[in-house]
């Protein structure tokens, strides 16, 4: 069913895989389209009380694959450009707890995927970037939102606007993660995680989801992130942005 994907279930649990470890995850809009049906699918199936989402290989997610989306002007370019906002709101609207599993870069696309989820557990050694800004694009797909809710508004600037790197344990003092382990932990924090939760019972589990939901829904604004896709439309077709975006791409090739 799933080009990109693998999705594995276990009795009350499931894993959802993001599956090119080759290319390091990138979320393309066949991806984003993948998971948006498969977070839909989830909620058919009221046994499940987790899912954990993981990325297949070295990394997490490289983030979004640009060169797979149309050009701004082409048709269907505001349907691709906001892809990744209805993926990140589907992935966040799984009845199921959500635990990310995160190592090595998490870059981007990659890291709203991550904030989509409830819960998030990464290895002491993973790497996190939002590069938006050098690719001259806003922080699109509801991104913003979801930091300023996890991180707060002076750090999600911050981050953003520099686009500089930040480890785990930063991302761990700064409330974006639960949990750090090494590597070789990683599987079994995520599963002791999953365990904890799905022996409890699930209606108290899902009460306390949607609360915490709803409560943060009405400080940060989600509902406002429709606008995101013209935005990033706005930024691929302004001349300054390509330049930067230009620039941003060859000096990547040089490293």
């Amino acid at each position: 069913m799933y080009k990109t994907l693998d999705i594995e279930r276990q009795g009350q649990t499931a894993s959802l895989w993001l599956n090119r470890p080759d290319k390091l995850n990138p979320l393309s809009l066949e991806t984003l389209e993948e998971l948006t049906h498969a977070a839909k699918e989830f909620n058919r199936d009221n046994a499940i009380k987790v899912v954990t989402v993981g990325g297949r290989g070295r990394c997490f997610s490289a983030g979004a694959d640009l060169a797979g989306f149309p050009a701004p002007g082409d048709v269907g370019a505001r349907e691709a450009a906001d892809a990744g906002r209805r993926m990140a709101d589907a992935m966040e609207q799984i009845n199921a707890v959500t635990i990310a599993r995160i190592q090595g870069w998490c870059i981007g696309g990659g890291l709203v995927l991550a904030a989509s989820c409830d819960l998030r557990i990464a290895a002491q050694d993973a790497r996190f970037s939002i590069p938006e800004v050098d690719l001259g694009i806003p922080l699109a797909w509801g991104g913003i939102p979801r930091l300023v809710r996890e991180i707060g508004p002076a750090l999600t600037k911050e981050l953003v606007m520099t686009c500089r790197p930040f480890d785990a344990q930063e991302a761990l003092g700064a409330g974006f993660l639960n949990k750090t382990v090494d590597i070789e932990e990683l599987d079994e924090a995520v599963h002791r995680m999953t365990e904890s939760i799905s022996s409890r019972p699930a209606f108290p589990i899902q009460a306390t989801k949607r609360h915490v939901d709803a409560v943060t829904a009405n400080q940060v604004g989600l509902a406002r992130s429709w606008s995101d896709a013209d935005s990033l439309l706005a930024g691929l077709s302004d001349p300054e942005c390509q330049e930067a975006r230009e620039r941003y791409v060859q000096a990547r090739s040089k490293s």
